[in-house]
């Protein structure tokens, strides 16, 4: 058995997405576009921006245990 919410919900969000949102969008569109200025929808072209370091990994990249890196220093 599904609650109430369940379906109601989609059903009414679909009913706005495909009869009222038509109508409805032209007239905040100028309020929406006010608030978020399209300087903040830009993405970025960083090169570097989804590259992980992978040091101290284990192959499905989760972290291991232990020091991530092996110092090559003498201890005295």
């Amino acid at each position: 058995m599904v609650c109430i919410p369940c379906i109601v919900i989609p059903i009414l969000l679909w009913i706005y997405k495909k009869f009222l949102e038509p109508y409805i969008y032209p007239l905040i569109s100028p309020f929406v576009s006010r608030m978020w200025p399209k300087k903040a929808l830009r993405e970025s072209h960083d090169k570097n921006k989804g590259k992980v370091d992978c040091k101290g990994a284990d192959i499905n990249g989760l972290p291991t245990k232990g020091p991530a890196e092996i110092s090559d220093k003498k201890k005295d």
